[in-house]
């Protein structure tokens, strides 16, 4: 019995949901509904303010599209977008992807980073999104990720490019979460889904196969019990 598990797919800063569309045509030739969003401040949503409640609701929108908990997938701002849905929603997802975000967003350099993004950005009025940057960084400063991973309970992947800055600590984050698997791709870099998608999609096609096959012995059982439950 082969259970279809869809996905839902999280892009990261200063881009959109466009970023997706190699492995929304791969998921969905292979049976797999799949929605790509778009972040408040990005794509069609551009003259709107970035928040991570913002993004969480918009997360939990596409979710709650699916009649059946889906896969979420989210790419470095994605990524932590969805780690801190998936902590906050284990029971609506049947397992998370978090791609290019295994680098905690605390430290000096990022604190010193976001200060200096917001001045420019309430200083200067830049044009363009340049103001996603300077949110993006407010709304994650104090944000912890090894905390929320620690939270976890259900299936998780990292996938990282070998050539990804933001994979300093994804050692750290994999022994987080115990039974989470790790995914270096050879070659790529920050955004391993552009710079590998063929790579990028195998993983997500063997994740998805995984999850069906522990959704439909979990329906076996389920079944089982049913059938050996006495009469009334």
């Amino acid at each position: 019995m082969r259970v279809i598990i869809p996905i839902v797919l999280v892009h990261g800063t200063r881009t959109s949901s466009a970023i997706w569309e190699p492995q929304v045509e791969a998921l969905r030739t292979a049976g797999h509904p799949a929605f790509a969003v778009d972040l408040p401040g990005h794509g069609s949503r551009t003259l709107e303010r970035f928040s991570l409640p913002g993004a969480m609701q918009t997360i939990d929108e596409a979710v709650a599209e699916f009649g059946t908990p889906p896969l979420l997938v989210g790419l470095s701002l994605g990524g932590y977008a969805s780690l801190a849905y998936a902590a906050e929603h284990q029971g609506k997802l049947a397992g998370v992807v978090l791609s290019g975000c295994s680098t905690e967003t605390a430290g000096k350099p990022l604190n010193l980073y976001r200060r200096t993004t917001s001045w420019i950005a309430d200083t200067f009025r830049p044009t363009g999104t340049w103001h996603v940057v300077a949110d993006m960084l407010e709304s994650l400063h104090g944000y912890s990720c090894a905390d929320d991973l620690r939270r976890l309970s259900l299936p998780v992947w990292l996938v990282n490019g070998s050539r990804d800055p933001l994979r300093l600590q994804e050692r750290h984050f994999h022994r987080a979460v115990p039974g989470a698997q790790l995914h270096v791709v050879p070659g790529a870099g920050h955004d391993v889904n552009s710079h590998a998608p063929i790579a990028f999609n195998r993983i997500l096609l063997r994740a998805l196969g995984e999850l069906g096959e522990l959704r439909a012995l979990t329906e076996l059982g389920e079944l089982g019990e049913l059938g050996d439950a006495p009469a009334r």
